[in-house]
């Protein structure tokens, strides 16, 4: 039976996506173009592969046990391809990365650019989530995210500052008004913009000075969602609303305009910066590999 490798490509692009627009998205393609081939592969098979509702779009079961089939064929097939890239003089394709928001703002301006200039053949796809995503299975080449949220079976590359601080700022009329505080504990008497999990569960603030630790369970006026919630956070904090606790990196512009002032910032606790993670049980694809060793040299 002759298949269009094209066809099968598009139905594992929309199967792994959950649906056409996103598959589309990912593809670069037309949500029509990947519809119309999903149905060409099912006629020719003669077996519906997507139960297709106007809110998702799931695998039947032929269709899993397909998709399982194909995922690590196609990837081989991907990855024979890309050997072709090495004997280019500069590498062509997509590199498709999923950030969270503070890598987006924080540490890829920084970079994209710079590789941008030198790799003008390669695309950069970036998708900013702070959400847990199945990197292979949602059509990621690779990601970033810091030490403890890294699966033990990825390749893990440092990326950006080696050490980051969170810090705690406010507007100096907020301060004037309720006091400068001198010791984290003395945050419960603030109002603190608060930030939760998906799950709901707040955040605590940590706190570290000469070998204490102090973590707070910040009450305040305003709570957001992690990632995309800190800017309205930030924005509460600099129009007087209460104390925000961010990254120092986000926060450090706000600080030098006089916007916001640190808050105990002789406690601000360090961690390890971020890492690019790729999984290590398959050929690196040649867009990936330049910009892997592009990190590596800067």
């Amino acid at each position: 039976m002759k298949v269009d490798l094209g066809d099968l490509n598009a139905f594992v692009t929309v199967a792994r996506a959950g649906g056409f627009r996103d598959a589309a998205r990912v593809a670069s393609v037309s949500p029509s173009g990947l519809s119309e081939a999903v149905r060409r592969l099912e006629a020719r098979l003669g077996v519906r592969l997507l139960n297709r509702s106007t809110r998702s779009v799931v695998p039947t079961e032929a269709g899993r046990s397909l998709l399982d089939r194909l995922e690590p064929a196609l990837n081989e097939v991907q990855s024979a391809l890309d050997v072709v890239n090495a004997f280019r003089d500069r590498p062509t394709g997509t590199l498709r990365l999923n950030v969270p928001l503070a890598a987006a703002r924080l540490v890829l301006p920084a970079i994209l650019p710079r590789f941008a200039a030198a790799y003008p053949d390669i695309v950069v796809d970036v998708a900013v989530e702070d959400s847990f995503v199945d990197m292979l299975a949602a059509g990621f080449d690779a990601g970033i995210r810091y030490e403890e949220r890294l699966e033990q079976d990825m390749i893990a590359v440092p990326i950006g500052p080696r050490t980051q601080r969170f810090a705690a700022a406010a507007s100096p009329a907020y301060l004037d008004r309720h006091g400068r505080p001198g010791h984290p504990h003395e945050l419960l008497r603030h109002a603190c913009m608060a930030g939760y999990f998906a799950s709901g569960a707040t955040v605590p603030w940590e706190f570290v000075r000469d070998g204490e630790t102090v973590r707070i369970d910040p009450q305040g006026p305003l709570r957001v969602r992690l990632g995309a919630g800190a800017d309205l956070a930030v924005a509460a904090a600099v129009a007087g609303s209460g104390i925000v606790y961010l990254f120092e990196d986000w926060l450090r512009p706000y600080m030098a305009r006089g916007e916001l002032e640190p808050v105990l910032e002789s406690w601000w606790p360090a961690f390890s910066g971020p890492f690019l993670y790729y999984p290590g049980r398959r050929l690196v694809p040649a867009p990936l590999r330049a910009f892997i060793d592009f990190i590596r040299d800067m």
